[in-house]
């Protein structure tokens, strides 16, 4: 069990979704932990006139506010703030350490033309080789080179979004390693930025922010937020900037039988290894070995997620429907299961827009099968959704027990979706596997857990925070919050 610190000012947690932006306070009642969520945002892209982009100065408003908020909350003061949040998207900075311009969205489409344009000078399979990090057009190296292509000017410094934050509140300019590796610009072996791949693509690796482990400490805060009193001594330190590294990080379950899914947005899939597993098969599958606490790996695959329902929710809305997803659930669970199922990853419902056209479309073409997707016809729909993703689940965790060589018994689901029971039962049922439902806000544990790891001892620089003593302090945290025990 991990040990009580005897230093018991406050801790701060800021997780960065593409839905909301959260900032949590984690104080010492006795030998309790109490985590309290502060402040909750909106966030979400916005179609400009140079593309989808995100609201830089609403994200960094809403933080500051939520901030303040803890500083006047913990009296005690606050010890430390880690900053955790979605992958490959950055900020291209200038030589003050400020934003140029609002970065643009992951689903931004330019991406479609500079992943085939980069793909004739360096071929798929040798990123694969190079990296093992799956092919996705959203990774941050399509994204630069969509720069290149549209005539950015070279030499322009970029970070990740939370390292950006963090840099912002005073921290030194780095790439926190989970967070790098889904750039698919870093080496599988080495885990550095990978020389062949800048060059294919014509990037300056002098842009590119020096990689550190989780648990660094990247100095103290700075600005006007260190001259309130809580703030006066704080320090800024990377956990897993990668929020799926962090969630899963939150799961303090032992033994070597458990998958997991971090549910949300997108659904990731996967189980953790020590070892990397890039051979033929799992390269052709598209499996990814992303960088995950005490230098291990998170091997999981991208599942199309929640956010397929959210934008059906939306179209119904702007055809003068509102439906609410708890709504939906228990309306779809009533339901039989579907004739059909869908390809819940086909490329076509990775795209924004008109989501329920191409859900009847899609249908239509593959099965010449006649689906009703007007909002009268919702938990239909979104039944569904639910039993598409329970079977997509299920496929690609046998996948993953084939190439993990793991005999898998259980699986954690954590994050915002794990609420629905509905689709829970149905993953149950169709994988055989005992689910248990983790910490709707898992991120938020890892975040906190590495934190308190790294304060308890030096870290590597090299491997970062310990794997096993992050465990430690999420059980802990997840056994004696508020946040709910969960049983491994």
């Amino acid at each position: 069990m991990a040990q009580i610190p005897k230093d018991k000012r406050a801790l701060i947690a800021i997780d960065l979704g593409a839905e909301s932006c959260r900032v949590s306070l984690l104080r010492w009642k006795e030998d309790d932990a109490v985590i309290t969520l502060i402040h909750r945002f909106a966030n979400a892209p916005r179609e400009t006139g140079d593309g989808l982009r995100w609201d830089l100065g609403l994200i960094e408003a809403g933080l500051d506010y939520g901030l303040r908020r803890c500083a006047s909350t913990a009296i005690e003061g606050v010890r430390s703030i880690a900053v955790d949040g979605w992958a490959v998207d950055y900020v291209r900075i200038g030589a003050n350490g400020r934003a140029l311009h609002d970065p643009y969205c992951y689903r931004d489409e330019r991406t479609i033309q500079s992943e085939r344009l980069l793909h004739r000078r360096i071929s798929p399979e040798r990123l694969r080789e190079l990296t093992g990090v799956q092919l996705l057009r959203i990774n941050t190296l399509y994204q630069l080179f969509a720069d290149i292509a549209e005539g950015s000017p070279s030499g322009q410094q970029w970070l990740n979004v939370p390292e950006y934050i963090l840099s912002r509140l005073g921290g030194t300019q780095v790439a926190e390693l989970t967070n790098a590796t889904h750039t698919q610009m870093v080496g599988l072996r080495d885990r550095k930025w990978c020389k062949e791949i800048f060059d294919a693509a014509t990037l300056d690796p002098a842009c590119a922010p020096q990689i550190v482990p989780p648990g660094t400490v990247l100095g103290r805060l700075s600005g006007p937020l260190a001259e309130l009193s809580a703030f006066r001594d704080t320090i800024l330190m990377v956990p897993a900037c990668h929020d799926t590294a962090s969630a899963i990080a939150g799961i303090p379950a032992e033994g070597d039988d458990w998958a997991y899914i971090s549910a949300g947005t997108w659904s990731l899939v996967g189980t953790l290894l020590e070892h990397p597993r890039n051979g033929p098969e799992a390269r052709v599958e598209n499996f990814t070995n992303l960088g995950a606490i005490g230098n291990r790996i998170c091997f999981h695959k991208n599942v199309n997620g929640m956010w397929m329902l959210g934008q059906c929710i939306k179209n119904w809305s702007e055809d003068g429907v509102t439906w609410a997803v708890q709504d939906l659930v228990k309306a779809a669970e009533k339901l039989s299961p579907p004739r059909r199922l869908l390809e819940i990853d086909h490329p076509d419902f990775l795209l924004a827009g008109r989501i329920t056209e191409r859900i009847k479309k899609h249908l239509h073409n593959n099965d010449h099968y006649a689906l009703n997707t007007d909002p009268e016809n919702a938990p239909v729909v979104a039944n569904l959704i639910f039993h598409s993703m329970a079977a997509r689940y299920a496929q690609v965790l046998q996948r993953v027990a084939f190439h993990s060589g793991k005999d898998l018994k259980r699986l954690f689901v954590v994050g915002g979706a794990s609420q629905n029971e509905f689709l829970n039962r149905l993953t149950e049922e169709v994988t055989g596997l005992k689910v248990f439902r983790g910490s709707v806000e898992s991120s938020t544990v890892g975040n906190f857990a590495t934190q308190m790891a790294s304060l308890e001892s030096p870290v590597d620089p090299v491997t970062g925070v310990s794997a096993e003593q992050v465990s430690r302090w999420a059980r802990l945290l997840v056994n004696r919050t508020s946040m709910g025990p969960i049983n491994p």
